[in-house]
């Protein structure tokens, strides 16, 4: 396989007309190279033995053999596939997707819920094609792109660690913590806030970029495994300590002070980064708040989203940290603000909770 040969992907749905659309549409991109289609689970670990295969595209409900089920096997007949989940925006797909994704699923797409949507969902051929391009590409171990629909390399990649130009961390104590991530992030966000303790009681801001239901559903899981209490915010809902808010699907998040305190304000203001909700307009909104006693945590991620908020978040003194490239699915977004020279730290997922712990345990001694 050559640097600029397709990404080589394979489609797995019980629907030949989706196989079929799905087939269509990605090799309208000469990047893209659909090898084989599977209509379910157990003639995908069949064929995924026969072809070199970089993407799996999976859907969850078929005959036969489901798609969470033949995740472990396809994972196991090829080291290294990538994994994408392919469902219709319900509860129970999306609890589905998340379970997926905790066993090793790389990203997910919600599925149009008609053939006839899918033939006019431009912004879902847009993020299908983009996932598949910057999982494969994390999959080569290739160099991280600075384009907004880019992703660097994943976890395998370079033989080298890079080396940043890290900025001093802030002695005092922060007075919120904001967390951004993309794909690949509900598993790091359970990871991170499972091990943050209850030390850390400053109120945590997220922004994942996820549809609605999918939100609602990653705060009931980050409440089971953090031990607090985490909620979709809502409009003009104060923040409160040792509380986690996450943007609500298909809006912005920001907040802003009045009589009342600091409060959340949603919008749905146009895509930032082809997101919404968007990391960048939610930190912006605390720098304005908090000044420098914003701590700030970039997750894996596809893309740059949150590079632009978080030099807005160290002009105004505050911090930012960063998962570092071996341990991020795609190291597009923390990639993003490591090599700006933004961050204070750049670190391996399970080495950012002791991190924060640390630092802030410093500031309020």
């Amino acid at each position: 396989m050559t640097a600029t040969s397709p990404y080589r992907v394979m489609l797995v749905d019980d629907s030949a007309v989706i196989r079929g659309l799905f087939s269509r549409f990605l090799e309208e991109d000469p990047e893209i190279e659909v090898v084989t289609t599977a209509s379910n689970g157990q003639i995908a670990i069949n064929s995924l033995v026969k072809h070199d295969i970089e993407i799996v595209v999976l859907d969850i409900e078929m005959p036969v053999m489901d798609g969470l089920t033949a995740l472990p096997l396809l994972l196991k007949a090829r080291p290294g596939v990538q994994v994408l989940i392919a469902s219709t925006l319900t509860r129970k797909n999306a609890e589905v997707s998340l379970r997926a994704m905790a066993e090793g699923a790389a990203d997910y797409v919600t599925k149009p819920s008609s053939t006839s949507e899918i033939h006019s969902a431009e912004a879902f051929k847009r993020e299908l094609t983009q996932k598949i391009k910057a999982l494969a590409e994390a999959g080569r171990g290739g160099q991280v792109s600075r384009a907004p629909q880019a992703a660097g390399p994943a976890p395998a990649a370079s033989s080298k660690p890079q080396e940043f130009k890290l900025r001093r961390a802030p002695m005092q104590e922060p007075k919120i913590i904001a967390i951004g991530s993309s794909t690949g992030g509900p598993p790091a966000l359970l990871n991170l806030l499972r091990n943050l303790g209850t030390e850390v009681d400053q109120p945590i801001v997220i922004t994942q970029h996820m549809p609605p239901t999918f939100t609602s559903l990653l705060a009931e899981h980050i409440t089971k495994a953090s031990g607090k209490t985490c909620n979709e915010g809502k409009d003009g809902e104060a923040l409160l300590p040792g509380r986690i808010y996450i943007a609500p699907g298909d809006y912005h998040m920001l907040v802003e002070r009045d009589e009342n305190g600091v409060v959340i304000r949603l919008n749905q203001q146009p895509p930032e980064n082809y997101c919404r909700p968007a990391v960048d307009p939610m930190l912006h909104s605390l720098a304005e708040v908090y000044g420098s006693r914003v701590m700030v945590v970039i997750l894996t991620g596809m893309g740059n989203d949150g590079q632009k908020g978080s030099e807005t978040i160290v002009g105004a003194g505050g911090t930012v940290i960063a998962q570092d490239e071996a341990s991020s699915v795609v190291w597009g977004m923390p990639g993003a603000v490591a090599t700006a020279g933004l961050c204070s730290a750049v670190l391996p997922l399970s080495d950012i909770a002791p991190y924060v712990r640390k630092l802030v345990v410093r500031s309020a001694a």
